[in-house]
């Protein structure tokens, strides 16, 4: 039988009324041994109801939490459909919020474990991106010393390239100290206002010998005359720009196209850098973001680059109160769009 603290409260109130109805009417037929016994009669009767109902309402309860609680070790967690504050059983209460808090104890702890992977993981790319760097220049300077300085071909062509491999090791710690500091919020942007199509030309300038290399052209398509006046600090959105960019030509088609695209709302410019390379397919897209994620495992930094960028260029739209969309499609391009503020009056 499912008794609750209600059902059993009316019983219990109910017997009592009826021993105390009964007691009133013979009353004056017992005497006082007759009272006296009706009196403990009464006592008793009231005693194992109350006794046996708080045994059958408190342990009964007791023991479905204790059942609750092996539900938490198997990690079998039951969804509450109804409020807390609404029942009136404070024991179901209690073992209702000690499932809830244990349900939102074992996220936290499963949070914590990807996040403990994803650190281990972090730390393990690092590794992995600072020694390559350290050991190719380390290997040249030690072949140097063992006896090739006496040649000038060999000596400058090995300190050119200990040179470079030193180069790229600063390139990832600045990278590392730019991340670091952007998430933790304490980079702050320096914004004004500026024509954004501008700073698309001079990326372009900037990044027109590598896309030659690769017989990509770069195009520049406008909604409407211009200028796209944006709010923004100009160093990181070129930043930004130079990301969306350099990666399309890495991994878009040889002899393909990129265009840039600026459109106008009512308070914001988008920006959407597209490409008609391979694209990238589902799996990888919600990923590219993540630091030092790669695609394509086998590439080298030479030819793929630390994995940071785009983990930046997330970063530095982020301080700018907005995001970065991505839209892709196998063999059909990609797509990369970002809004920022229209230019303050």
């Amino acid at each position: 039988m499912n008794l609750n603290s209600r059902t059993i409260a009316i019983i219990v109130s109910a017997v009592a009324a009826a021993i105390f109805t009964a007691f009133l009417l013979f009353s004056q037929y017992l005497s006082v041994r007759g009272l006296v016994v009706w009196l403990g009669l009464t006592f008793s009767v009231c005693f194992i109801l109350v006794y046996f109902s708080f045994e059958t309402l408190i342990f009964r309860e007791i023991n479905n939490i204790y059942a609750g609680l092996e539900h938490i070790k198997r990690k079998e967690f039951r969804r509450m459909s109804n409020k807390f504050l609404f029942r009136p059983e404070p024991l179901k209460r209690i073992k209702d919020e000690i499932l809830y808090m244990a349900e939102q104890k074992q996220k936290e702890i499963d949070e914590l474990k990807r996040l403990q992977v994803l650190r281990r993981e972090f730390l393990a790319d690092v590794s992995h991106e600072l020694k390559t760097p350290i050991f190719a220049a380390q290997g040249f300077i030690h072949t140097l010393l063992d006896g090739a300085m006496d040649d000038e071909n060999v000596r400058d062509k090995f300190l050119q390239k200990a040179a470079k491999s030193l180069d790229g090791l600063d390139n990832l710690v600045q990278d590392l100290i730019s991340i670091s500091q952007l998430e933790k919020g304490v980079v702050k942007m320096q914004k004004k206002n500026f024509d954004i199509a501008l700073l698309c030309r001079e990326v372009f300038e900037e990044l027109e010998q590598k896309a030659a290399t690769q017989n990509v052209k770069l195009h520049l398509d406008t909604e409407g005359d211009g200028p796209f006046g944006v709010y923004a600090d100009w160093n990181r959105i070129k930043q930004v720009l130079i990301n969306l960019v350099d990666n399309a030509i890495k991994y878009g088609q040889p002899e393909g196209n990129i265009w840039i695209k600026l459109s106008e709302t009512k308070k914001r410019v988008q920006i959407t850098v597209t490409d008609d390379g391979p694209g990238i397919a589902e799996e990888h897209q919600t990923r590219v973001f993540e630091r030092f994620y790669r695609i394509d495992k086998s590439r080298s930094r030479d030819s793929g680059g630390s994995g940071l960028g785009l983990a930046i260029s997330k970063h530095i739209l982020e301080a700018h109160r907005s995001s970065i969309e991505l839209t892709s499609k196998i063999n059909r391009g990609t797509s990369l769009r970002f809004r920022l503020s229209k230019a303050k009056v």
